[in-house]
């Protein structure tokens, strides 16, 4: 490997490794489950693993449950970490009842009226308090100032809405002291757009979203060719026959894709009426959407058509929402569980000559994880009817990974190096190929997800989508079965058959467990915890020092926490205790030295065999040139990714998740008191405040937000 420490065959196991204070302590505070008192139910986090292992292997025959148990926590122990709302509550039912271990949902579309706002924020809190993460797309409500017949009004927007779910969810509880998470998704043809883009500079509004637009091909190539860009707003008929809109002038209607067709006006081919209410130059929205992630990190970046396109599920999902972090795109009612493994669990004698990573044990933990995971959906306890039924249904389940770049540091790779890029496809692959042999094998053994056995009409539309349809002889009013569908034609399937042909089409013709088996999540307080801080999902490492800023039950502020990078311990405790960052070996390399590109080329080598998505954030330093920043999207879409999302340091903005200790202490914060003085402080410095101790630079956040009222 790459300018690796010579050392003995005989180095210690990296597993060795002692847990640092942070990481115990975050697994006491989020995952540990306690009684109602506060007295630990789980002792150790050993005794969690066997909590998680006997719910999940419960679910087995009685005669094969302890065998199960022995497996599954033997697949705990060697990197499998399921999802923290599978850590906190499997097993958990007599302390937890009304609660679900189900990280990911998406609502079902919002209606354009009152009754169906007000009914899908009711079903969203439900969600919320069950401890589960929510998505929406908002562009389904008309723009502001259009008129509203019924009520003889104008409207006040999207926008103005999303603040009512973003108050329901700073309101609501979340299950297990766990802050409600959201993805609120917009159109980019929406008339509202750049209002959307703009919404977060505004203090404290909306921030219990992430925020993402639904970008389409039509749009980048109008960017790319400089071209004009229609904002538009579909037309009910009762609408068309009373303005008496001329449906063929194209300065006043353009045909569009719409993901509902109620009251609408819909042509033959399903694209809708939709009424242009401005046209302007599409590089303007790019140059606002790139200049507001620059400074404000969002929103990110949903290619949409590229998602639908590549989804399993093609003939029966319309997809238009995600899960909060963005690497589940999910249907209407859509859930899916997580989890990850952890990648450094794999690497043998690290920072050596005979550095290397163990596939062999990789694959097996890939293949007893993937039943461990199905076993979730049957102890789902989502709160929704719908929910439930869709899950059953399609039984999907997002398989990911984290310590991605301290692996690579363990391995002797630099981070974004073409070494690098190679082995992260081989991960993706190794894992996506052994998935599927389980699904197959569940599928024989438990039956398979009810979709692969339903019948499915084959539409025009289908047959336009997918040619190779009208080759195989397929016409529109064809009966064919959904595993057909799924494994034949899904152009995923197709990439996974071009590996193993015989894997695909035994599953075409048997069908399979589940739907989707892969996506790769962010995994924060996960990798912080039951990982010793190895790096977040699909990233380097942040810094190999730095602090982490965590939300706390009961405090206003978050706490901040100081933390070492997985690697670097690996690094003291076997080659050599006293180092300093200074002492590191080159690839030892942090988020903000790997490039833009570079971060758009690993999540690119991994998404070719991630069959949902992946959540990654190109880190890029306090300075880092805007001219070189501003094209990292058209670079993403360039490259075949589903989604993209940045992150820049600005404290001018907000205080984020990972914070370095040289951009709080060359920051200064001014707080204006009482009597009209003001006082001055870095961001690194403490203050009591309200009886609690603070960073500055977390008081003046939670002050600007609106924790203590206005500021």
């Amino acid at each position: 490997m790459n300018q690796a420490v010579k050392q003995p065959s005989n180095i210690k196991a990296v597993q060795s490794i002692a847990l640092q204070p942070a990481s115990a302590d975050i697994w006491d505070a989020k995952y540990r489950l306690k009684s109602k008192d506060g007295r630990p139910v789980d002792e150790t986090i050993a005794a969690t693993h066997e909590r998680v292992a006997r719910a999940l292997a419960d679910i087995e025959l009685p005669e094969h449950r302890e065998h199960w148990y022995e497996q599954f926590l033997w697949a705990l122990h060697r990197g499998a970490i399921p999802a923290g709302r599978i850590i906190s509550n499997a097993g958990a039912l007599a302390w937890k009842p009304a609660t679900s271990t189900i990280n990911c949902t998406v609502s079902a579309t919002i209606g354009d009226s009152m009754d169906d706002i007000l009914s899908k924020l009711h079903e969203a809190g439900l969600t919320l308090k069950a401890g589960c993460g929510i998505g929406y797309e908002f562009s389904t409500l008309r723009p502001r100032g259009a008129y509203v017949s019924g009520a003889g009004a104008y409207t006040s927007g999207p926008l103005s809405f999303m603040d009512i779910y973003d108050k329901m969810c700073f309101t609501v509880s979340s299950a297990g002291g766990r802050r409600g998470a959201q993805m609120a998704t917009f159109d980019v043809g929406h008339p509202d757009v750049l209002d959307f883009i703009r919404a977060k500079r505004e203090d404290g509004r909306l921030r219990q979203f992430n925020l993402s637009l639904l970008i389409t091909t039509e749009f980048m190539q109008a960017v790319e060719q400089d071209a004009d860009w229609s904002l538009a707003f579909p037309v009910s008929a009762a609408e068309q026959q009373a303005d008496q809109l001329d449906l063929d002038d194209p300065d006043t209607i353009i045909w569009r894709y719409w993901p509902t067709h109620r009251n609408y006006v819909v042509r033959e081919d399903g694209k809708v009426a939709c009424r242009i209410y401005r046209v302007i130059r599409a590089r303007r929205i790019w140059d606002s959407i790139m200049a507001s992630t620059y400074d404000f990190a969002e929103p990110g970046f949903i290619l949409i058509d590229r998602v639908n396109q590549m989804n399993n599920n093609w003939f029966c999902e319309d997809v238009r929402a995600t899960n909060p972090c963005g690497e589940q795109p999910l249907p209407p009612h859509g859930a899916c569980l997580l989890g990850s493994i952890n990648l450094t669990r794999f690497v043998r004698e690290p920072f050596s000559d005979n550095a290397r990573f163990d596939w062999d044990e990789y694959r097996k933990v890939v293949n007893i994880f993937t039943r461990m995971l199905d076993n979730v959906v049957e102890i789902n306890g989502l709160p929704l009817p719908e929910q439930r039924d869709e899950i059953y249904r399609k039984r999907r389940h997002g398989m990911g990974f984290l310590g991605l770049g301290s692996t690579m540091t363990l391995l002797g790779m630099k981070y974004g190096s073409a070494q690098s890029l190679a082995f992260t496809e081989q991960v993706s692959r190794e894992m996506a190929l052994e998935g599927w042999r389980a699904g197959l094998e569940l599928g024989r053994e438990k039956g398979v997800a009810p979709i692969m056995d339903e019948d499915f009409e084959v539409t025009g539309e289908m047959l336009a989508r997918r040619p190779e349809m009208v080759t195989d002889g397929l016409k529109a009013g064809d009966k064919v079965k959904g595993r057909l569908l799924w494994g034949r034609y899904s152009r995923y399937m197709q990439q996974v058959a071009e590996e193993e042909p015989e894997l695909v089409a035994a599953l075409v013709e048997e069908g399979g467990r589940f739907t989707h088996h892969s996506s790769i999540a962010p995994t924060g307080t996960i990798s912080l915890s039951l990982a010793n801080n190895a790096s977040n999902g699909i990233e380097p490492s942040f810094a190999h020092h730095y602090f982490r800023n965590i939300i706390r039950e009961g405090k206003k502020t978050k706490e901040q926490v100081d933390v070492f990078s997985y690697e670097l311990l690996a690094y003291r405790t076997l080659v050599n205790s006293q180092a300093t960052p200074a002492d590191l070996p080159d690839y030892f390399i942090s988020a903000d030295e790997v490039t833009p590109i570079q971060h758009v080329d690993v999540q690119a080598a991994a998404q070719k065999w991630i069959d949902s998505s992946i959540s990654k954030t190109a880190n890029v330093p306090t300075d880092y040139p805007y001219e070189d920043f501003k094209d990292i999207y058209r670079y993403a879409w360039q490259q075949g990714l589903k989604g993209c999302t940045t992150f820049r340091f600005n404290p001018e903005a907000f205080q984020g998740v990972l914070v370095k200790e040289e951009d709080l202490a060359s920051t200064t914060y001014r707080f204006s008191l009482a009597d009209g003085s003001v006082v001055e402080v870095k961001g690194n410095e403490e203050i009591e405040y309200d009886g609690e101790t603070h960073t500055a630079a977390n008081l003046y956040e939670a002050l600007k937000e609106g924790y203590y009222g206005k500021f």
